[in-house]
């Protein structure tokens, strides 16, 4: 292939992600065509501040357990047991950590987490649930006009795992940095079992 060739096909590759970006192109769909959404696509103003957040930031890499790294959050054995083996996302309120597991073996995280207030309207809520939907990286919440990026619907109430503030409660979600975010949304197929306690 000559340079030119090299050039040409590197400019059509951009052009196809912009393009593809611009329009608003999801990997994922809600599963429910006439079901009312929570979240919509964003302004095109809206877009320039969701994108800075979200393009460029690569999937990271799985963390270790937490065996392997110092310094790395770890949930005591009674924290751990309290989430089945067969659950793909765990969720702790109580120490603000979640993880991702497979047969109950720790295969991201723990990472630091923000939930919605305990005892309030917006508390995040407890118990087992499946995953819904995922909305991708340029999502705006329909409710609270915020963006949350690399949602993961688990729970109704349109309540998910995103890119958010890990120094504000949430309102109900889960929010994450958004590397994990991005993380969560590319390895939590619709289905996976996600468990808050």
């Amino acid at each position: 292939m000559a340079t030119g060739d090299y050039r040409l096909t590197g400019v059509l590759a951009f052009l196809i992600v912009a393009c593809t970006t611009a329009a608003g192109w999801q990997g994922g769909h809600h599963p429910q065509k006439n079901a009312p959404s929570r979240v919509v696509q964003p302004t095109l103003a809206g877009r320039a501040n969701t994108r800075a957040a979200a393009i460029g930031v690569p999937s990271p890499e799985p963390r270790a357990t937490p065996d392997a790294v110092a310094g790395t959050p770890t949930p005591s054995p009674g924290t751990r047991s309290s989430c089945p083996a067969a659950a793909t996302a765990c969720v702790d309120l109580n120490d603000d950590l979640t993880w991702l597991q497979s047969d109950g073996h720790i295969t991201y995280g723990p990472v630091s987490m923000e939930p919605g207030p305990p005892g309030t309207r917006q508390a995040t809520p407890r118990g087992t649930f499946h995953v819904q939907w995922r909305a991708g990286a340029n999502y705006i919440s329909t409710e609270y006009h915020v963006p949350i990026p690399y949602a993961v619907f688990f729970a109704p109430g349109g309540v998910a795992f995103h890119g958010g503030s890990l120094d504000t409660p949430s309102h109900g979600c889960v929010h994450l940095d958004i590397g994990s975010a991005r993380y969560y949304h590319d390895h939590l197929p619709t289905g996976a079992e996600v468990v808050v306690f």
